[in-house]
């Protein structure tokens, strides 16, 4: 190649690099900082009170109140792993942030909010007491609920914390809703204590929903080339898992009936969901607003009081990160909400495998390279089976070349003549395709969990990698990645069609411009399985070429 055209393609590869690096700080999608808000704008009240249409349905409820009135005090309960704020009119938890997820790997104290009620964003988890006499049912408005302090703090030494609100009905009936935390745990048990102390009978069934706006995922903005699944989901026992996309929710209400079970708002890395009582028949529902929110949840059967009794009602409700253990502990089938696609059965092992390794070895990088080293020695006769195809393919280029130049464009004689050579040489063209087939689906189900792994967020790995969930800032990894698949071409037999030959050769090109976006986990992925890959290739290419008579052999030893 000449020296000026080379001096000039390294100067544009250059440029472009440096072009694209600035081009990604500029305009690169960037996570949003929440901020902790203790008040709620007064112009949003009215808007994110519940009204009629918020309520489950039910043959015995009472009508709703369309108010505007709404508390601007919150009551903030704090333990080390969530940071909530309760509206005392309602009960309803309009926020919660969860201290140990940042909301970018660059804040070094501001959490990851998850649930939110502000004027650009709506999603929040509501229940309540409605049916003939539940106090959200009421005309007068939602129920005001008054509790000892404002500030409520797990502090060091305790394990659990309780939060009462207290509610008097006009007739006398006695109602507190309690939230009772653990530390370490992103479980929330939501209870209603009623006490019929009036003279008359109260009728009335418990609700509890989450209600999420249409817009994006926050989590879902930094960086990920994949989409993961955003919307809400049912679990029966009929269907344990059962996505429902906001569109859906837009177009009909679902209804479902079943003993235990749960409903969930879904999005990248993290979950909420109610949980209702496992051993009573629940009605699970979605349903949109005139709004356009989105609303699943689940309603429990009517329960009547007759004067003097007291009863119970509660769910537990879980909102933290899609952490497996703790979502298997939480409810039966929650941790299906961690999805790994179709091939899930290939994913999950991998993943426990992964997470086995980073027990010993304290970092993702290092777990995720050791992990497609395993990969790789368990696919090694099939990789060599395919390399040794591809060398010996490679050996007979020069003679097919011959072919092509001696019938030309006669493709009858030119396939029969390849053929007979492919026979002589006892070569199967096909050979190295097939076990390459074979390993695709470990490799498309290993790729899904990497991407769906909550653990990867935030995860360094080292240098200048901060975040092994997003890209990576340099575009370091997806050129190298791009350079290891240009080697291995080196090492494939060249395709005889010049078409062909042109395509595979802009190949790494475009793999490197198509992994630029990918999180830097799974490009590691690639660059470590590429790299063992030509090692391998390499190795088997030379002993075939070197024409020692038992090339084979040695292939194969």
């Amino acid at each position: 190649m000449d020296v000026k055209r080379l001096f000039l393609i390294i100067s544009l590869a250059l440029v472009s690099y440096l072009m694209v690096v600035q081009w990604n700080k500029d305009y690169g999608p960037q996570a949003q900082a929440p901020v902790v808000q203790n008040t709620l704008p007064s112009e949003a009240s009215s808007a994110n009170d519940l009204v009629q249409e918020d309520i489950p349905q039910n043959s015995t409820r009472g009508d709703l109140p369309n108010t505007s009135e709404a508390s601007t005090s919150l009551i903030e309960v704090r333990t080390n792993v969530l940071d909530l704020r309760i509206d005392p009119k309602g009960g309803d938890i309009v926020f919660a942030a969860l201290p140990q997820h940042l909301a970018q790997v660059s804040t070094s104290n501001t959490p990851f909010v998850l649930l939110e009620r502000s004027k650009v964003r709506t999603y929040v988890a509501q229940s309540g007491l409605a049916g003939v006499n539940g106090p959200d049912a009421s005309r007068g408005g939602r129920p005001l609920f008054s509790a000892e302090k404002t500030t409520y703090e797990l502090t060091e030494g305790e394990n659990s914390l309780q939060v009462d609100l207290n509610y008097v009905q006009s007739t006398g009936v006695q109602i507190t809703k309690r939230f009772t935390l653990q530390r370490d745990s992103y479980n929330i048990r939501v209870e209603y204590l009623v006490n019929n102390a009036s003279s008359e009978t109260w009728s009335g069934y418990y609700f509890a929903q989450l209600k999420r706006d249409n817009s994006p995922d926050p989590t879902q903005a930094e960086g990920m080339g994949m989409v993961s699944y955003l919307g809400a989901a049912i679990s029966t026992v009929n269907e344990k898992y059962e996505k429902i996309k906001f569109e859906d929710i837009q177009e009909a209400d679902v209804k479902r009936e079943s003993v235990g079970g749960w409903v969930a708002m879904i999005q990248h890395y993290f979950v909420s969901a109610w949980i209702p009582d496992q051993n009573v028949k629940q009605e699970y529902s979605t349903r949109s607003t005139s709004r356009g929110d989105n609303i699943v949840g689940f309603s429990s059967p009517e329960t009547v009081l007759q004067p003097g009794e007291q009863t119970t009602f509660g769910s537990n409700l879980y909102v933290g990160p899609k952490v497996q253990e703790q979502l298997e502990s939480a409810a039966p089938n929650l941790e299906l909400t961690v999805d790994f696609g179709w091939l899930w059965f290939i994913a999950q092992p991998l993943f426990w495998m992964l997470n086995l390794l980073h027990g010993f070895l304290g970092n993702w990088g290092w777990s995720i390279i050791i992990l497609t080293v395993m990969i790789k020695a368990a696919f090694f006769h099939l990789s060599a089976s395919a390399y040794r195809s591809m060398a010996n393919m490679r050996r007979v280029g020069p003679e097919l070349q011959r072919m092509k130049e001696k019938y030309g464009e006669d493709r009858q004689k030119m396939s029969q003549a390849m053929m007979e050579l492919y026979k002589k040489e006892k070569i199967n063209p096909i050979g190295g395709c097939l076990p390459i087939l074979i390993q695709m689906p470990v490799f498309i189900a290993l790729y899904w969990m990497l991407m769906e792994s909550v653990e990867l967020r935030h995860a360094p790995f080292m240098l200048w990698i901060e975040d092994l969930s997003v890209k990576d800032p340099y575009f370091v990894l997806p050129i190298i990645m791009g350079a290891s698949m240009f080697i291995q071409q080196l090492l494939n037999p060249t395709p005889p069609d010049p078409m062909q030959a042109k395509l595979m050769k802009a190949l790494p090109v475009v793999f490197t411009v198509f992994f630029l976006w990918f999180p830097a986990g799974l490009v590691l992925y690639w660059v470590v399985n590429n790299v063992l890959s030509i090692a391998q290739q390499y190795v088997i290419t030379k002993r075939i070429e070197s024409g020692s008579g038992d090339d084979d052999k040695k292939a194969k030893a």
